[in-house]
């Protein structure tokens, strides 16, 4: 790899930057170059690296994207065509394997493209591009197959299998969000694989809730902020326990799990059934507290519907939902009958999934946008720097936390580590 430097305080690229949507991830990627583009304005210098060598000027392009032209035959076949060079470029392909805005043709009959179809077309970006780019790297925010990690009998291990197809067709990173178990990295130890996770936007997503809900009740302000007294994150299984200890820690409130008792004698859909959801932990940390459940997609939403239900049984106030993916395979009336019986208060989603235009009316719902860390990912990429600063969002969340909120959270972050905090993102925003 190329290593970063430096010419009169500009740093170069690795080579000229080029933004690859798969197909469903257009209005995504349209977003991150918006973002891309205003960050690179307030510098004010655009460098193009090329074959002739290194132009250093002051006009900023307004589009980084390469849009693909994905053909799909009536068959099922497909091909790719790229209608632009990207000879000597950086490239970050967007891939959403989950978006079934994206359409096809098949025997005469439209239908919502499979993860199978996505990652295909990926590949065929890959291929198109054949060696051309200086760097290749993939931006797949909810990893193929990731559920598919591991072993336990005689099946495939297709998300590892993925990852080593990937790389061995010539990317280089791998970009994801709240993988179900990071783990899977060990398939390609020579390769960059980066998980990178949401909480930092979802626990700004969730004050910004409180304090808008505390602004439209002025008579009783403090009933509807997120006070840190009357908290407790809860993991709606065991297996995303680390994903809701680390929420529990930054915030430093109590923490809880559910356990799965499942029916291991019989498969349904893929999967053992639920018996029960068990509670393990004390009732003092449900009692008339608000309650944040974490994990990292809804599919069905049955896992976290049923953990609402049983939260509420045991005298939870209020009840949010933080997942970084919202699939809802089985529709959203579910959410809207939890919604309605006080279930759930609200679900917090990101855009990392396509999300839907009824999703986004629906009154228990919160947008939250990944577009401009994204667009913070690919800079710092595309110039070689490293992503330590950026990725690890605890620091930043403490910050936030101690500078917007002092009055609520003081007593729960120590101030003199707050600082420390505060004045080693200065130092590595100013590097």
């Amino acid at each position: 790899m190329r290593e970063s430097f430096i010419i009169d305080g500009i740093r170069i690229p690795v080579g000229r930057l080029a933004i690859i949507p798969t197909r469903g991830c257009e209005d995504l990627a349209r977003e991150i170059n918006a973002w891309v583009v205003s960050e690179r304005k307030n510098d004010g210098v655009a460098i193009n690296v090329s074959e002739e060598g290194i132009d250093v000027h002051r006009d900023i392009p307004e589009d980084y994207i390469i849009y693909p032209d994905l053909v799909r035959f009536q068959t099922g076949e497909g091909k790719c065509v790229l209608n632009d060079s990207v000879r000597g470029a950086d490239v970050f392909i967007i891939c959403d394997v989950f978006n079934r805005n994206a359409t096809t043709r098949f025997f005469g009959e439209d239908r919502p493209m499979s993860p199978d179809e996505h990652f295909c077309d990926l590949k065929r970006i890959i291929d198109a591009i054949n060696g051309k780019a200086r760097r290749m790297t993939v931006i797949m925010p909810m990893l193929y197959e990731g559920r598919q990690h591991r072993r336990t009998k005689r099946e495939s291990q297709d998300c590892a299998s993925a990852l080593i197809e990937l790389t061995s067709l010539g990317v280089e990173n791998i970009i994801t969000f709240d993988a179900h178990d990071p783990r899977v990295q060990n398939a390609i130890t020579k390769h960059t694989f980066e998980d990178i996770s949401t909480r930092h936007q979802m626990i700004k997503a969730l004050n910004e809730y409180g304090k808008k809900e505390a602004q439209a009740h002025p008579e009783n302000p403090l009933d509807y902020k997120i006070d840190p007294k009357k908290l407790t994150i809860i993991s709606p299984d065991e297996g995303g326990l680390s994903r809701a200890i680390r929420y529990s820690n930054v915030l430093h409130v109590p923490l809880g799990t559910f356990y799965k008792r499942r029916d291991y004698s019989r498969t349904v859909d893929g999967k053992n059934p639920i018996l029960e959801h068990k509670y393990l932990g004390t009732q003092e940390d449900i009692y008339q507290k608000d309650i944040v459940i974490v994990d990292d997609m809804i599919s069905s939403g049955g896992s976290i519907l049923e953990t609402a239900k049983k939260l509420k049984e045991m005298g939870a106030r209020r009840i949010f939902a933080c997942s970084a993916f919202g699939l809802y395979t089985e529709g959203l009336a579910n959410f809207d009958e939890a919604y309605e019986a006080g279930y759930i208060t609200q679900v917090f989603n990101t855009n990392l999934v396509h999300v839907t235009k009824e999703l986004l009316n629906k009154p228990w719902f919160t947008y939250v946008s990944m577009s401009k860390y994204i667009s913070f990912i690919i800079n710092y990429l595309n110039t070689n720097r490293s992503l330590s600063s950026i990725v690890d969002p605890d620091p930043r969340i403490t910050k936030r936390l101690y500078e917007k909120y002092p009055e609520m959270w003081a007593e729960y972050l120590d101030a003199k580590k707050a600082q420390e905090e505060a004045e080693k993102i200065n130092k590595n925003t100013e590097k």
